[in-house]
């Protein structure tokens, strides 16, 4: 998103100061080749999935059902949090990325985060990451593309997997490859929860991801939520013309009683010569959009305080505006520490906005996060990043908060969840 010209084609190819951008970019070495190809071949793939092999009612009592949900949040992130604490100065991602795929279905027109060139990751180098995240205390694995779904039964094996190793297993995708016999596979496998990306009710030109084409998946992945015990919430982003279905979109996860949270559109934080679409973009905010934005945000904000299961903080549903205008403040990201992403090859790099960045942060199993470096970097980025998940990490990463939010849901009997983390 640019915020200093009110024309989309006019959209800068990166948003970081050009020295950080030259030190982001510079020539690959060797070992950025991937773990498969720098060291010799990682070995091993990964085991055959059994279906069905949970039985068809796995929890006789409403109580069984909840205290199952309540000791999965503690595993895969309760514990990894106070142990991060106890063990400040190491690699403790609470949550990390896979990207085992970096292809794509669709082309939604703002979206840089896929490159149908790239193959996905192997069997092997998918084991060898989930090993490495294990016994450095990381359960909660969120799985990336591109479209994880492309390889349907590759991706069964990757959460049958981690979820037979204790993570709580994290699925984003448009939908669309989201059958009912694949959501019935994955749930049985062990998926965790589903991060449904929907932006409009019907395709819009350069908006691809609608509800209407995936609606009979939809009404399956929300039947099945208590058989397998996942969690369903939408994913929504902001963009120039998708602003009335985000409220329609907000009114049906109230009214499906999901969760919802919310993005606001982006340019590319550093050169990603893959995107196609960073010229003319009809769906990149102007400034002319903005009264809209701030509208809608302010509409959002009263939503959540009606009981709405937005999963955003207020605070940074709030910075929205800030950022459109250019005048985002420190926010404290925790990348490179708490988090961390995998890509396809098995090297590393602290977010995904960073993907296309070719700096050494090292491979699967040899990180080398230099924490000067990242805090370095961080002065600049932070400034121009409106990343969810990794601000959430950031806001969460603190003792008051997260002991409160427990309390609240002590309250609640461990239950439905109540509220975000405030």
């Amino acid at each position: 998103m640019s915020t200093t010209e009110s024309k989309p084609e006019a959209t800068p190819a990166f948003r970081v100061d050009a020295s950080l951008h030259q030190a982001l970019k510079q020539p690959a070495t060797p070992r950025e080749l991937g773990i498969h190809d720098s060291e010799g071949f990682v070995e091993g793939g990964l085991p055959e999935v059994v279906f069905p092999q949970k039985p068809e009612v796995q929890w006789e009592t409403d109580r069984a059902f909840h205290n199952y949900k309540a000791w999965r949040a503690w595993k895969g992130l309760g514990a990894p949090y106070f142990k991060s604490r106890l063990m400040p100065n190491e690699l403790r991602p609470l949550i990390a990325y896979l990207f085992t795929e970096w292809k794509c279905n669709l082309d939604c027109h703002y979206c840089w985060s896929y490159d149908n060139s790239i193959k996905g990751m192997t069997e092997p180098v998918a084991k060898a990451s989930i090993d490495w995240l294990h016994s450095i205390g990381n359960r909660f694995l969120a799985l990336m593309g591109g479209e994880p779904l492309l390889r349907p039964k590759y991706l069964a094996k990757v959460v049958d997997y981690a979820a037979k190793k204790d993570f709580s297993v994290y699925l984003p995708t448009n939908g669309r490859l989201m059958k009912p016999d694949v959501i019935d596979r994955l749930g049985d496998a062990g998926l965790g929860s589903v991060n449904l990306a929907i932006d409009v009710i019907d395709e819009k030109p350069g908006l691809a991801k609608a509800l209407t084409p995936i609606k009979p998946y939809f009404e399956h992945l929300l039947k099945q939520q208590r058989k397998y015990c996942y969690q369903v919430f939408l994913n929504v982003c902001i963009t120039r013309t998708n602003m009335d279905d985000v409220r329609q979109l907000t009114e049906l996860a109230r009214d499906r009683d999901i969760g919802i949270d919310y993005h606001i559109v982006e340019s590319p934080l550093i050169d990603s010569p893959h995107f196609k679409h960073l010229g003319e973009n009809s769906t990149f905010l102007t400034e002319a959009d903005y009264p809209k934005v701030e509208e809608l945000v302010d509409w959002i904000v009263q939503k959540q305080k009606e009981g709405y299961k937005v999963v955003n903080q207020r605070e940074r549903l709030l910075q929205m505006k800030d950022f459109m205008h250019g005048k985002m403040e420190p926010w404290g990201c925790r990348a490179g520490k708490n988090t961390l992403i995998i890509r396809t090859d098995g090297t590393l790099a602290p977010c995904f906005p960073m993907y296309s960045a070719t700096m050494d942060w090292g491979t699967v199993g040899k990180p080398k996060f230099d924490p000067n470096q990242l805090k370095e970097m961080k002065k600049e980025c932070e400034l121009h990043c409106f990343s969810t998940l990794n601000h959430i990490v950031s806001y969460v990463y603190n003792n008051g908060r997260v002991i409160k939010w427990i309390l609240r849901q002590a309250q609640n009997g461990f239950t439905t969840a109540v509220g975000t983390v405030e």
